[in-house]
């Protein structure tokens, strides 16, 4: 059974890696490597490729080293399973000491894409379903975007989109099936309590841990329902090891 929930985890690394590699090709990066660098925010794809990377890595290194009950393949799996394991386990201590760290690594991190918004679209699409869901808009509220070169208010933006936000910051209208793309359309030039009327006011920061509160249970029962899968894999890794050296030193 935990041999096919393995396969199944290195078929899913093996999807990924092939989604990765799509989307860069669709992109044109694959043609061009040093476009890579290029973007100043964040590209969604890496993600993908190094999520599906270590699937890939760990499904293959357990599958075969059980099947096979190969000795070097199984200590790699475990020892990059202990690995992965002990980074977990310290970013989730370091997250809870230094938790004003964290947070101001979060809006940096988020002013860096806002400024990059139009460059890419997968990017452009995460931060677009970031503020939708969290109903949120900026890091830290709406005048954060004006870091953003189409939506910042200064004299010498031409763009249409000068002093407003992305639609993605606009309270939705339930009679409205369409979504309205220039809803946000210079929205920052009224004052503030005009403002709440049309967009979401709260930044994203606030707002992810406002949800991370309430749904603190969930998150942390996600966390140790991983944790223990790691720790079984680990255990059931070094068993097929010691038993394959048991045959190898004791072979019928």
């Amino acid at each position: 059974n935990i041999s096919k929930v393995i396969y199944s985890a290195y078929l899913l690394g093996a999807a990924f890696l092939s989604v990765a590699l799509w989307a860069w090709s669709e992109k044109g990066v694959l043609s061009n490597i040093s476009s890579i660098t290029d973007l100043g925010g964040f590209d969604p794809v890496w993600l993908f490729l190094v999520v599906g990377g270590v699937m890939f890595v760990l499904g293959f290194a357990g599958c075969i080293g059980a099947l096979r009950e190969n000795a070097f393949l199984l200590k790699f799996f475990s020892v990059f399973l202990g690995i992965i394991f002990f980074l977990e386990l310290t970013a989730g201590v370091l997250a809870f000491v230094f938790k004003d760290w964290i947070k101001d690594q979060l809006k940096f991190f988020i002013n860096n894409n806002i400024r990059a918004y139009r460059d890419d679209i997968d990017l452009q699409n995460l931060i677009d379903f970031t503020q939708d869901y969290w109903e949120c808009c900026g890091a830290f509220g709406p005048e954060d975007w004006n870091l953003n070169i189409y939506f910042n208010c200064t004299d010498t933006n031409l763009s249409r989109e000068k002093c407003g936000v992305p639609f993605s910051c606009c309270t939705k209208d339930p009679a409205e099936d369409v979504i309205n793309t220039q809803c946000g359309y210079d929205i920052r030039a009224k004052d503030d309590n005009e403002q709440k009327m049309f967009i979401h006011t709260k930044g994203c920061v606030p707002q992810f841990e406002k949800w991370l509160q309430e749904n603190l249970t969930v998150v942390a029962g996600i966390f140790i329902g991983i944790a223990l899968l790691q720790i079984f894999g680990i255990c059931l890794a070094q068993n097929l090891l010691r038993t394959s050296l048991i045959k190898e030193l004791h072979p019928s």
